[in-house]
């Protein structure tokens, strides 16, 4: 029976993974608390897999450490194993089974039974969304439904890390954002969740703490907001205008320039193609002064594009490659 710890629920410390001569994962370490969720973020090839083959058990490592609950995990543990859901890639259900059978198979195989694998298994299905389909077969089910099965397979046992790699990858629209809608919640409930993938936009959406791989290595890890400040990205904020009649636009938008120069915050300004750019550290909050600093001037504001620093950017920046598939 595994005793809960105080401290994270997962803990990994210096994991290196060797192939022959190529180096997958160097030196990566690692912790998720309760009801957190952290993005491993990195293209294809960056060890994303490796990394969560050897969290879970999977994969023996060179060296480094891996604690759940505060007990050791290796290849060859098998009770500590229970805190786990891992959620691969690949589908791992049985298609001639209706997504009911497939986690009736698998609660069995946990150690579930009876009413509490039913009611279970309601639960699992209605956090996913499938609770309408349970008793379809799954070969009947889209790329989406399947990958959402998956998660509830892997969610059925109650465990207290979920592993989801690369969950969305191949799926459409809808079942994509249902699927970030599903883990999204799970840190709301108390679950710890290691999250793999490319796609910037997820990490931003769901992750409380990203950590960005490439080649194998840990380059940087911490909220949205602490990776930004590491790179020192600024906002661009676009004020396209419309100068009045018998006046010059580049006369005019070069006053207005020169005026938002002397704002607080304002690293720089210029007129460009009919617009005003300013580059600044805050350009949410910088907006309405702008437009009240073009006070008298013979122009008309006609929109606003804010540009705020990203994880793509944050991502470029240390690694000298956009983040790609």
């Amino acid at each position: 029976m595994i005793t809960h710890a105080a401290g994270p629920v997962l803990a990994a410390d210096g994991l290196v993974r060797r192939f022959g001569e190529v180096t997958a994962v160097d030196g990566v370490s690692l912790q998720i608390a309760m009801g957190e969720t952290y993005g491993l973020l990195g293209p294809n090839g960056a060890g994303k897999t490796t990394t969560i083959s050897m969290i879970c058990g999977l994969l023996e490592p060179d060296s480094g450490t891996v604690t759940v609950d505060g007990e050791p995990l290796t290849t060859r543990s098998t009770t500590v194993k229970g805190a786990l859901g891992l959620v691969p890639q690949d589908i791992a259900l049985y298609p001639d089974l209706s997504a009911r059978d497939n986690l009736r198979f698998f609660g069995k195989l946990q150690g579930m039974a009876g009413r509490q694998l039913d009611a279970r298994i309601d639960e699992v299905l209605a956090i996913v969304g499938l609770s309408d389909r349970a008793k379809d077969r799954i070969e009947t089910y889209s790329g989406g439904m399947k990958r959402r099965a998956n998660i509830a397979v892997g969610l059925l046992h109650g465990p207290r890390l979920l592993v989801l790699d690369e969950p969305t990858v191949g799926v459409d629209p809808q079942s994509r954002n249902a699927i970030l809608e599903s883990v999204d919640e799970l840190g709301v409930q108390g679950l710890a969740v290691l999250y793999t993938t490319h796609y910037m936009e997820e990490a931003e959406r769901l992750c409380d703490r990203v950590g960005i791989i490439d080649e194998g290595r840990l380059v940087a890890e911490g909220t949205r907001n602490e990776l930004i400040a590491l790179v020192g990205a600024d906002t661009r904020v676009a004020l396209t205008a419309t100068t009045h009649a018998d006046h010059d636009p580049a006369g005019v938008l070069g006053q207005w320039a020169q005026r938002c120069r002397d704002l607080p915050g304002v690293l720089q300004a210029r007129p460009a193609d009919g617009s005003l750019e300013l580059i600044t550290h805050d350009g949410s909050r910088l907006v309405a002064a702008a437009v009240t600093a073009a006070g008298d001037l013979p122009l008309s504001v006609t929109s606003v594009e804010v540009t705020e620093p990203d994880l793509e950017a944050v991502f470029l920046h240390l690694t000298g490659k956009a983040l790609r598939d």
